[in-house]
């Protein structure tokens, strides 16, 4: 066999081999490092902005700061809505485990109602599970002391305080007041629509009724940020910038909180309202509706219970008698309908009828009534509005026809909204052939005309409307619209808003004017005056009207018996008027549902509020007066 022959290296050749090898790797190092250095710049100077400002982010949180809401003070600058400081309960869900043991343990450890657990639960439907929801509100200081010693053993629950409104004269101002309640998704809808949800960011209420809900935005306020540095876990470190909010606006309003509360007082278990105007400016003093409700239940969240009770009851709180209870508006109308008369010439101030209990039209079997079965006899104009005759308001009416009668009462206010600042309004019906063609499709017929003339058939008003109407009487056609917002508070100063007033109303002469007002007098001071008993000496000298208003009919061969029928069937007692009667101070209108004749149950109670204003004011000029002596 052949020696195998050894192959002698190129070292040569290896060594060129090993050199472009290495050169290559060289280039493809520096081609990395290149790159790797590109992108440092790229991320560290042309990116810094854009990668600090998400380093902060992680870092540093801008957190919304709630405004304080508005007080609201009465006329005399007594607090009707304040704030009080709260603790509150609040669970944060994504930061629980197992959130079933959680809120057992807490209902072992605190009193926490199912009704609270509930409205736990739907709130979380509603929110991000992020967000802290309250489970409790209104801790007394013993829970807040209880929980405060167990927190260890609840990560995710906290106490949170914060103010929340407070309404210390409770069930008296609901009605006119209103409140505030926790925001919902449909408020969110309507803040957003409006471009002011942001401005609610850090806010839990809002104004859901009533004044807090109209002026909803002077009392707000807007909102503030506080700039804050959180570590790992969330938990803020400091405070690095703070934006304080704008608190809401302190408003006064017109209203009388005494001259409320006694009028609560007055109308006791009764189911009606009573309306309070400054006679010259329309500002309403009082207005309250029976019965009502607390509406601090509504603040911190009301029970299921309590508001489907609220809802179902037959007595109907949650209504607005005063701005929504649609009343016919009976007798009290009769001093309108007179001035339409004089004004359309179908009566003169010597206009005289013959009033035998019974009205009846040509070829027409039907009987209108008089409340008087035996009639008053002879009557004129004005006798005919202080006995509340019947019978010559039927014949008015007949004459004057619908079409001038609703022209003429319009012109009043009747059928339309009054414009005063709550939303809770309805605009009552004065009716018309129109209006019935299209409600009932059917013509207008003439005992229809003859029915509306004593304030009944298909006519309706709010006791505001009538106490609006009585202003536009005494005050001969100067309309005011009716303003619970008496001003806002400025440097410690009340800047009065601006009295809104409409177009007046002409007559002809104005003599029918005095003609009208002088027997709205007569109803007082007459023998023969249907509230001369009401009103029997009084220190100042007042004038008015009262109304029984039906409201179920009586058949032809039927006599009124209130103790043979339905309570809720029985006539509502109606009573306008106004004091002094030289110098006009303050209207009122009073409404009582199913209590019977408006000269028996609604004169007494209007002459008892206004015995309690008189009176109390005099005692206001001679405490001023006193403390006027003092201070020389």
């Amino acid at each position: 066999m052949a020696p195998k022959r050894i192959a002698i290296k190129d070292h040569t050749a290896e060594a060129n081999l090993f050199a472009r090898r290495s050169f290559i790797a060289m280039l493809l190092v520096m081609g990395m490092m290149l790159l790797l250095v590109s992108n440092l710049y790229y991320l560290q100077v042309e990116r810094h902005e854009d990668y600090q400002t998400r380093s902060n982010g992680n870092r540093i949180k801008v957190l919304p700061v709630a405004p304080n809401r508005g007080l609201i003070y009465d006329r005399n600058g007594i607090l009707l809505a304040e704030n009080r400081p709260v603790f509150s309960l609040d669970v944060t869900p994504e930061e629980i485990e197992d959130l079933d043991a959680t809120l057992a343990s807490l209902a072992s450890l605190l009193y926490i109602e199912q009704d609270d657990i509930d409205d736990f639960r739907e709130n979380m439907k509603r929110q991000r599970r992020f967000k802290p929801i309250s489970l409790k509100n209104r801790l007394s200081n013993k829970e807040v002391a209880v929980f405060s010693a167990h927190q260890h053993k609840f990560p995710g629950v906290s106490i949170e305080a914060r103010l929340a409104r407070h309404y210390p004269y409770g069930s008296a101002l609901t009605h006119v007041l209103g409140y505030v309640a926790r925001i919902n998704k449909k408020d969110l809808q309507k803040l957003n629509e409006a471009g002011n949800e942001a401005n609610y960011a850090a806010t839990h209420d809002i104004g859901k009724l009533g004044v807090e809900r109209y002026h909803e935005a002077l009392l707000h306020g807007n909102v503030g940020y506080q700039e804050v540095e959180i570590n790992s876990k969330g938990r803020i470190i400091r405070t690095l910038d703070f934006q304080p909010p704008t608190p809401g606006q302190d408003i006064v309003l017109n209203l009388d909180v005494k001259l409320q509360l006694e009028i609560q007082r007055q109308l006791d278990e009764t189911r009606a309202s009573v309306v309070a105007l400054d006679a010259k400016t329309g500002g309403v003093l009082a207005l309250y509706s029976n019965p009502s409700y607390d509406p601090n239940y509504f603040v911190h969240g009301i029970s299921s219970k309590r508001y489907n009770y609220l809802l179902s009851s037959t007595d109907k709180p949650l209504i607005n008698r005063a701005t929504q209870g649609q009343y016919p508006p009976a007798s009290t109308i009769k001093p309108h309908l007179a001035l339409a008369g004089l004004e359309e010439g179908v009566i003169d101030q010597d206009t005289e009828m013959f009033d035998n209990g019974r009205y009846q039209l040509k070829n027409v079997s039907h009987v209108w009534r008089d409340w008087v079965p035996w009639g008053h006899g002879l009557v004129n104009a004005k006798k005919s509005i202080e006995v509340s005759c019947d019978f010559f308001f039927y014949d008015l009416a007949y004459h004057l026809g619908i079409d001038k009668i609703n022209e003429h009462m319009t012109h009043f206010g009747f059928g339309d909204y009054t414009g005063i600042d709550l939303y809770e309004e309805s605009d009552g019906n004065m009716p018309s052939r129109g209006w019935k063609k299209a409600r009932y499709n059917e013509p207008w017929y003439i005992g229809d005309t003859i029915s509306v003339g004593i304030g009944q058939s298909y006519w309706t008003a709010t006791p505001l409307q009538l106490a609006k109407s009585v202003n536009a009487l005494i005050n001969k056609g100067e309309r005011t619209v009716p303003q619970i917002l008496r001003g806002k508070i400025v440097n410690g100063e009340t800047l009065l808003e601006p009295q809104k007033s409409l177009k007046p109303i002409e007559v002809k002469n104005i003599e029918n004017w005095n003609l009208v007002l002088a027997s709205m007098l007569g109803v007082i001071y007459e023998p023969h005056g249907t509230a001369r008993t009401a009103f029997a000496n009084t220190p100042y000298i007042s004038a008015g009207k009262t109304g029984t208003a039906q409201v179920v009919s009586i058949a032809q061969d039927e006599t009124y018996d209130a103790e043979k029928i339905n309570e809720r069937h029985r006539d509502n007692a109606m009573y306008v008027g106004f004091a002094p009667y030289d110098n006009p101070e303050i209207t009122i209108s009073v409404a009582l549902e199913n209590a019977g004749g408006g000269g028996s149950q609604a004169a007494p109670i209007a002459r008892n509020i206004l015995d309690f204003y008189f009176q109390d004011k005099q005692e206001q000029i001679a405490k001023l007066a006193s403390s006027t002596d003092e201070a020389q």
